[in-house]
């Protein structure tokens, strides 16, 4: 039963296996959640631009795909937070199991020849998005994904620390900044669901531009999708290292992080 703040709107009863602590229908008749939607196009926008100029670089299609394996999982989760429908549902969870298999994928082969392609991973990788989303679509339990999920994010982080305390100790700063975020939007995705009922309360209590910055699962997704972002940059500039790049991290507009490189002259 949804809490008795919940309104009914546009996409009519939910039918998802999750509903989340924002209150539903509460800006707009036609976004379920809209904090949580909006939030989205953090992990929308920016991939989309980093994948058109790792095109126009000629950087291997791996690292393209990462880029818009992040776009398709926030616009799978636009669907799902504004409609709370478990198709849309699936459509914001399984891509975030395939986008993960693509970093992970990305993060092992940083140290092959160019274009290479390790058939073996690429076998075991596949096959375990194909077995997640079998068992997934039968046992519908969204602690069996959100367990797979974190083995792959594990897995990530594992090979992180890897390559900044091994290989390229000089990376530590975006190694760790991306991570340190990413977990960041764990805590506060905890503390949407354990607080919720407290955090329902406080919004009821204070004004609305207050209450808007306790939407711990728009923030979730915030800083995760920051976090994805630099973690495909961490990826890259430890790629472009390898095959004797010079990339660097710049500020567009001195903001947004993005890398840039150029191959190293011949003498």
């Amino acid at each position: 039963m949804a809490p008795a703040a919940d309104r009914d709107g546009y996409w009519g009863s939910t039918t998802s296996t999750l509903d989340w602590c924002e209150e539903n229908y509460s800006v707009t008749w036609y976004i379920a959640e809209f904090w949580n939607t909006v939030s989205n196009l953090i992990m929308i926008i920016p991939p989309m631009f980093g994948a058109i100029q790792s095109v126009r670089d000629g950087l291997e299609k791996r690292y393209i795909a990462s880029y818009l394996a992040l776009t398709v999982v926030g616009m799978g989760s636009w669907c799902f937070h504004m409609t709370l429908k478990y198709e849309m549902q699936l459509l914001d969870e399984l891509p975030m199991i395939y986008s993960c298999c693509i970093f992970v994928y990305c993060m092992f082969e940083c140290f092959k020849i160019k274009n290479s392609v390790n058939y073996h991973l690429l076998f075991t990788l596949v096959l375990f998005s194909l077995i997640v989303t079998t068992v997934y679509l039968k046992v519908k339990e969204p602690i069996f994904h959100q367990v797979m999920y974190g083995m792959l994010v594990f897995t990530l982080v594992l090979r992180s620390i890897y390559i900044v305390t091994w290989v390229y100790p000089w990376l530590r700063g975006l190694g760790y900044t991306s991570l340190g975020i990413f977990l960041l939007g764990f805590l506060f995705w905890n503390i949407d669901n354990i607080f919720c009922d407290s955090l329902r309360n406080f919004r009821k209590k204070v004004p609305p531009i207050i209450g808007i910055t306790t939407q711990f699962h728009a923030w979730w997704h915030i800083l995760t999708g920051l976090g994805s972002y630099l973690h495909i940059l961490f990826s890259l500039y430890t790629r472009t290292l390898y095959l004797r790049y010079r990339p660097k991290v710049k500020f567009l507009f001195g903001i947004w992080p993005v890398i840039l490189f150029e191959p190293l002259r011949k003498h």
